[in-house]
């Protein structure tokens, strides 16, 4: 079994998500299935496209997706990075046996995993959003850590027309100002987007898949 590595996390945005995530950890995958949408949805997506032998995904929390992909793609080697302790704790239980084959990092995205290109794909699922104000940086990085050809991967909310909805998310730490789709838009070539309502359209989430080309 492989031990969750710390590197040198950004202490700021560190302890505030520490301190949000602390008091959500254990009952975060029992109450986030009702509004976080297309989480499964992007990994089928990408199942679609590409085949990819090694997988990052920023903002891993519980490590829900961490196991679709490993159950999606077996032969890849997966990394899941994120800034929360206490969630990675959970995703180390969750993972069970196949936390064999998935390194688990506790840092902060702020700088490009490895000098030179390393990934196939990279997943960002409901993280960018709230990852502010450094949301643009986080792209970037990312682009540098995607092979040539390599694939984004991005399943996030994307905007409200309810003003005291985005007040209330802001709360949560989560912005929602349409202000993603659009980077990573010019950022990658994009192969599949969408943006489909939720619950009768009080916001709408998107997902997005885009080749580094």
């Amino acid at each position: 079994m492989k031990e969750i590595s710390s590197v040198g996390v950004a202490l700021d945005h560190s302890a505030r998500m520490e301190r949000y995530y602390r008091l959500h950890a254990k009952i975060y995958d029992a109450t986030r299935w009702s509004f976080l949408f297309g989480r499964k949805t992007i990994i089928q997506q990408v199942a679609a496209i590409t085949q990819p032998v090694t997988i990052l995904e920023i903002g891993c929390g519980t490590g829900k997706n961490l196991l679709t992909l490993a159950q999606t793609f077996p032969q890849a080697q997966l990394i899941g990075l994120d800034i929360s302790e206490s969630m990675l704790r959970i995703a180390a239980k969750n993972l069970g046996a196949r936390l064999g084959s998935v390194e688990l990092l506790h840092r902060a995205y702020d700088r490009p995993l490895y000098p030179e290109p390393r990934f196939d794909l990279i997943l960002c699922s409901y993280s960018l959003s709230m990852i502010n104000p450094d949301w643009q940086k986080i792209i970037e990085y990312a682009k540098a850590d995607l092979n040539p050809g390599g694939f984004m991967a991005v399943v996030d909310f994307h905007d409200s027309t309810v003003p005291l909805f985005k007040q209330w998310m802001r709360v949560n730490h989560v912005r929602m100002e349409g202000h993603l789709l659009p980077a990573l838009a010019n950022t990658f070539q994009p192969q599949h987007l969408e943006t489909p309502p939720a619950y009768g359209g009080l916001w709408k989430y998107f997902l997005f898949i885009g080749a580094n080309g």
